[in-house]
């Protein structure tokens, strides 16, 4: 019998009590985990300049790097991940995929062209198939619905803290020393990561606060059975779409950004390491906490939140983000984009949110693969291949400004994921299904 180390006590009404010491110890442990695999998948990003000079490549073959390449072995990878760990123990699985993509960037930075750093790179695509979904399903393990959407936002602090983290440490690095040293670096402190993930982190028991776990255990679903029960659920591909669309914008903003305010803003390594990562933290990381919040606030009164709060905030976001863009320098530019950051990111919470609640325990892993890989194969896998396919195309006419153009050509998605999030809204609205029920 898997333990339950969650909870304190249990209330006569069967309810859980408040989470106990342990879940919050396992979710900082998981949310360092996150910011080290975050940090290790944006260093190329953050060191682009550098890199493309070594290596002597295009905007257009980073962008495939870091989109197209790094997405399809992740799809690849992640739904037998997904189905292992909803089998298995999810802390080994998480552990293990934390030594494999520390490997991983330790070769990006011994990579001696094009070709070596593309296949290195695209196996870091292994710490978001080993790493995120188990850990979705840990941490809707040890908090009770109410509760989860703050807990998964504080997770959700990764890609912010991480980025940021990944701004100051990598610029840092190579402004001083060698942009190669950052990868090393970084790579062996996901080993040490990997052994202290298994020292702190038990595995709780699977449906232990949704008071299902027996039914769960009687009959564990297939690969095939959870595959089509989330394909044929509206809500849960609608999310998917959803926030697909805002991936797009997302990743694709975020993989030249550093080069964007470097080449045509003017910025340099040591401002990017001091100002840009202040931004990334401000923005990133206060979206994720303040979105969080505000799930557990408004879909305990309607689901139709999970679809209403998203939207709302691309919406604020789209004058922020041409703002952003057409900025005359990095000082001004930096401050739109902290807020376009902001309210960039309201989606992530809820669509994790939304699937965690909705599927049963023994399906949340690999319904968590699934979610990522939908969002992945469409924001990761086109966002920075559509940006830099763009940069090389406007280069033609516009060879000051080509990636101004190609940020520029992004906007449009911002209404194509409003209109995903808002007909998420409707569905939702629709259905009968009381808050958090389960699908069987």
């Amino acid at each position: 019998m898997e333990a339950n180390p969650s909870l304190t006590t249990m209330e006569q009404t069967g309810q859980p009590a408040a989470p106990g010491a342990h879940a919050w110890l396992a979710l900082a442990v998981l949310c360092g985990i996150y910011i080290l695999n975050f940090l290790s998948r944006q260093l190329p990003a953050i060191l682009a300049k550098p890199i493309e000079d070594h290596l002597h490549i295009s905007d257009g073959q980073l962008g495939l790097i870091g989109g197209f390449y790094f997405a399809l072995f992740y799809c690849c990878i992640s739904i037998p991940v997904g189905w292992l760990a909803d089998k298995t123990n999810r802390v080994r699985i998480l552990a293990a995929a934390c030594a494999i993509w520390s490997l991983a960037t330790m070769c990006c930075g011994m990579a001696a062209g094009y070709l070596e750093f593309a296949i290195a790179y695209m196996t870091v695509g292994f710490g978001e198939a080993g790493g995120v979904p188990p850990s979705y399903s840990i941490i809707t393990d040890l908090f009770p619905t109410g509760r989860r959407g703050t807990a998964l936002g504080i997770y959700n602090l990764g890609p912010g803290i991480g980025a940021a983290l990944g701004i100051a440490f990598g610029a840092s690095i190579a402004a001083a020393f060698d942009w190669r040293y950052a990868f090393l670096l970084l790579g062996g402190v996901g080993f040490f990561a990997a052994i202290g993930v298994l020292l702190t982190v038990r595995e709780p028991r699977r449906g232990g606060l949704d008071h299902i776990a027996e039914q769960a255990a009687a009959a564990k679903p297939g690969f095939r059975q959870t595959f089509v029960m989330f394909f044929s659920r509206p809500p849960l591909i609608l999310a998917a779409l959803g926030s697909g669309a805002t991936q797009l914008i997302t990743y694709g903003l975020g993989n030249f950004t550093v080069l964007f305010l470097m080449r045509e803003k003017g910025m340099v390594l040591t401002q990017v390491a001091a100002c840009y990562s202040v931004a990334v933290f401000v923005g990133m990381s206060g979206s994720m906490f303040v979105s969080g919040r505000l799930i557990d606030r408004f879909t305990h009164t309607s689901r139709r939140a999970y679809g209403l709060i998203p939207a709302a905030s691309l919406v604020l976001a789209i004058p922020l983000y041409l703002g952003f863009v057409r900025a005359l320098t990095w000082r001004i530019a930096l401050l739109f984009l902290s807020g376009t950051m902001f309210l960039n990111y309201f989606y992530l919470s809820s669509a994790v949110t939304l699937v965690q609640e909705e599927v049963r325990p023994d399906q949340r892993v690999m319904s968590g693969a699934l979610l990522l890989l939908v969002m992945n194969f469409i924001g990761l896998g086109l966002g920075p291949t559509f940006v830099g396919a763009a940069s090389d195309f406007f280069h033609k006419n516009h060879p000051v400004h080509s990636l101004q153009m190609a940020l520029y050509a992004l906007a449009p998605f911002y209404l194509v994921a409003i209109c995903l999030f808002l007909k998420l809204a409707d569905v939702l609205r629709k259905e009968n299904s009381p808050l958090g029920g389960m699908v069987r």
